[in-house]
């Protein structure tokens, strides 16, 4: 894994060497095993390295026969041993033993289409010198990054925000449609970012800039139909066979590897099999809680004793965060809320004392249905079609007398869902995250930015993006079109990013076996009932891998990698959160009103609301806007 930059020029100038260098610099956490740099007529290409595979040879950047192409490369392909074998075949001479150099002869025969043959998670920068034109690609899936500009007529690209800003002649003005978005999602959704004119090339798309103009295009997108007609038993071993081929092909490396183990299902499961296929005990990393509440501990202890792991653990107090935040700010360059960002981080600077690899559960839940909210939106459904007089007066003032239940995780407890009924009626049902969430409503926007800044045109920009994304797959079942939805917002926006940066700002790689394309592919063509089975959701999964798990861990409910922040913003970090929202000098004063956030500090620590995620939220705010 990686970290890449660059700049090229409409006319055939040289770039500002000192400058790339600033640029690379910045992403020194991304590769500390080297750098290296091409500079030519209208192009600078910079990386560092972090040397997974071809520790000796595969250096970048790294070009072709006559160097007539380059490239600088992040990420990983998987199936690079069969692209060898079949471009050496076709007459092309490898310098290296690695996986960077074939995407090169591959964009000799293919051009742009080069990247629908790659499997794997990656970001490049291919330079054409012979057509002065300079290609960038990012996964199907999205995860890793790749940010992009053009000021005075040059195109500047990284892996990462706070390195594209050090390149550029003038710091962009703040997009506060984009701060909006976040106090929606917890995330700014691409191709947005928090600066205007700076964006984020979405997943499955290329970018090719040439004579000073920019194409953008998709070369892949998940298919949901037709529907596998096969019978369950049948379904149950294709799935187990790519999710074993997905980790297999994740386990080549040439430094060392583990896991990352949750005690849920999906990295339980890749623990298991990476058992299965190591001649050796795996190396697996999990983080608990004081607060027993939040802890999966006991789950992830009963995965390493079936499978007699290398196992290591470490707690998470609230005394970690406050000296860790603005480092958690810093690497994501912009606001992001996901307060699981924390113990990622922690977990992945742990992890990489002892291995270089780490292998985890990710994408899971989104593709194969294992969020409680999927089962809940139909019965949403019902609610809001219920008279007003019945939504609106008695059924809330039912609910707000039910005891509070935010000492216990987001999401386990049907109280806390029940309690957020109010805001149902207020929401788009296309918009099923939002229904669910905990984060800022329209209203509670409203109330939140002073009247200069808050535009009504825009209440429901974030209920737009997911519902859009909701109705491209028209005709689909409910439950597929939110999948959908959450693989093209959720998934890349939020989730990906936070294990990209954390596992990065670690300087370690994470791999996933569920994001395999092959996988993704296969799950989206299951019947719904194969995804969601009444309220079990990953049906097939689980009884295509109940053997393999312990019975607790398989019948554990999903919990996820929450943190207890409403409790932490009670007692432990009232008073250091109330100086960053409300001090002398508070960064947000100029945007929001005192008053919206004094009231939600006072109803939070009275245990009226439990509003531990939107105080988080501002927090990083406030961290990043200072």
């Amino acid at each position: 894994m990686c970290g890449i930059c660059g700049i090229s020029l409409s006319e055939r100038n040289h770039v500002d060497a000192e400058l790339l260098r600033s640029m690379n610099n910045a992403i020194y956490h991304r590769g500390p095993d080297s750098d290296g740099f091409y500079e030519a007529e209208g192009v600078g290409l910079a990386m560092r390295r972090l040397a997974i595979i071809d520790l000796t040879t595969g250096d970048q950047p790294i070009a072709n026969e006559d160097e007539s192409v380059w490239i600088v490369f992040n990420g990983e392909i998987f199936n690079f041993q069969d692209l060898q074998t079949g471009l050496r075949a076709r007459g092309h001479h490898l310098k290296t033993n690695g996986d960077t150099e074939c995407i090169v002869h591959l964009y000799e025969e293919k051009g742009v289409d080069c990247v629908k043959e790659l499997r794997g998670q990656f970001a490049f920068a291919i330079w054409d010198k012979k057509q002065a034109r300079l290609m960038l690609a990012r996964d199907r899936m999205g995860q890793k990054p790749l940010y992009y500009t053009v000021q005075d007529g040059k195109l500047y690209f990284s892996s990462e925000l706070n390195s594209l800003l050090e390149g550029l002649p003038a710091r962009p003005e703040m997009n506060l449609q984009a701060i909006d978005l976040y106090l929606s999602l917890q995330y700014i959704p691409d191709p947005h970012t928090a600066y205007e004119g700076v964006f984020k090339l979405p997943p499955a798309h290329t970018l090719v800039w040439q004579n000073g103009q920019i194409h953008l295009e998709r070369y892949w997108a998940l298919d949901f139909a037709p529907k596998w007609d096969a019978p369950q038993a049948e379904l149950e071993e294709i799935l187990r066979e790519k999710v074993r081929e997905a980790v297999r092909v994740r386990m080549i490396a040439d430094v060392p590897l583990g896991a990352h183990l949750s005690g849920g299902i999906d990295s339980s499961i890749v623990v298991g099999l990476m058992a299965q296929q190591s001649n050796q005990p795996i190396k697996t990393f999990s983080v608990g809680f004081e607060e027993q509440d939040f802890s999966e501990l006991p789950y992830a202890r009963a995965v390493a004793e079936r499978y007699a792991t290398d196992h290591h653990e470490f707690i998470l107090t609230y005394g970690d965060i406050p000296a860790t935040l603005e480092k958690l700010v810093n690497h994501f360059g912009e606001p992001f809320a996901d307060p699981s960002a924390l113990p990622l981080y922690l977990l992945s600077k742990i992890t990489r004392e002892h291995v270089t690899v780490a292998l985890n559960g990710d994408g899971g839940d989104d593709l194969l249905a294992g969020y409680m909210r999927y089962w809940l939106d139909p019965w949403a459904d019902a609610y809001t079609r219920l008279p007003n007089a019945l939504t609106r007066g008695l059924l809330p003032s039912i609910l707000q007398r039910l005891p509070d239940a935010s000492n216990r995780p987001v999401g386990h407890s049907l109280v806390n869902g029940l309690k957020r009924l109010e805001q149902l009626t207020e929401i788009d049902p296309r918009a099923s995250i939002l229904r669910w969430g905990s984060y800022f409503s329209p209203t509670q926007r409203r109330a939140l930015w002073k009247p200069a800044f808050w535009n009504e045109s825009q209440a429901h920009n974030a209920e737009a993006i997911l519902s859009s994304a909701f109705d491209m797959l028209d005709g689909a079942g409910r439950l597929d079109r939110t999948l959908y939805s959450d693989s093209q917002t959720y998934l890349p926006g939020d989730l990906l990013v936070k294990a990209d940066r954390m596992t990065m700002a670690a300087s370690l790689e994470g791999r996933s076996p569920f994001l395999d394309h092959h996988v993704a592919e296969f799950a989206a063509r299951l019947p719904e009932k194969m995804k969601m089975h009444g309220r079990t959701g990953k049906y097939l999964l689980r009884n295509a891998f109940a053997e393999m798990l312990p019975e607790n861990v398989l019948g554990h409910k999903k919990q996820g990698f929450g943190i207890p922040v409403g409790a932490w913003f009670r007692d432990p970090l009232a008073a250091w959160t109330r100086e960053r929202l409300l001090g002398v000098d508070a960064p947000l004063a100029a945007w929001f009103n005192p008053k919206a956030i004094e009231d939600m500090l006072t109803e939070h620590l009275d245990g009226r609301v439990d509003h531990g995620k939107r105080i988080w939220a501002l927090v990083m705010l406030s961290l990043w806007k200072k």
